[in-house]
């Protein structure tokens, strides 16, 4: 069963749904004033991607390989999305760079500085939530979605 007349249809409504998360991620960092973590912002960058993919998808549908290279970019992003849902629910150990284990302040100039710098946000902090499922989870839930239904297009075609 194909859930798209067409393949054309299949990139747009990839196209706008990679539109929707970046746009939707933005909303929140700069409107809503969450500031996000390292592994939220690399969880843009696939949805960037798959914004030009899915554009030349749109103009060129016949060609199996820019429904492979989707396939392929949105299991990075449900990689990334899901080590970013084990961090924050203590599954998987967090890298040293998602941390912000603060430093031993030995004198009042050290301490001036250190509240000076932007303290990076700890990536098993799950600020933002939507009912209450952090947006990691949803970006792992959406991503593998995306991977079977776009399999289910790219096997559908060839029968």
């Amino acid at each position: 069963m194909n859930f798209f007349p067409n393949r054309k249809s299949f990139y747009l409504i990839i196209l706008l749904i990679s539109l929707a998360s970046i746009f939707s991620a933005l909303y929140i960092e700069y409107i809503l004033q969450y500031k996000p973590c390292k592994l939220c912002v690399y969880q843009r960058l696939p949805y960037v991607v798959a914004i030009f993919v899915s554009f030349i998808g749109y103009n060129y549908s016949k060609n199996d390989n820019i429904l492979i290279l989707l396939i392929i970019i949105f299991v990075l992003s449900s990689i990334i999305a899901g080590y970013h849902f084990g961090i924050e629910n203590n599954f998987i150990n967090e890298i040293v760079s998602c941390s912000n284990k603060s430093t031993e302040i030995s004198d009042k100039s050290q301490l001036l500085e250190t509240l000076n710098k932007t303290i990076p946000i700890d990536c098993k902090d799950a600020t933002f939530k939507i009912l209450g499922v952090s947006l990691a989870a949803i970006n792992t839930i959406l991503s593998i979605l995306i991977i079977i239904i776009s399999i289910k297009t790219l096997v559908y075609e060839k029968n």
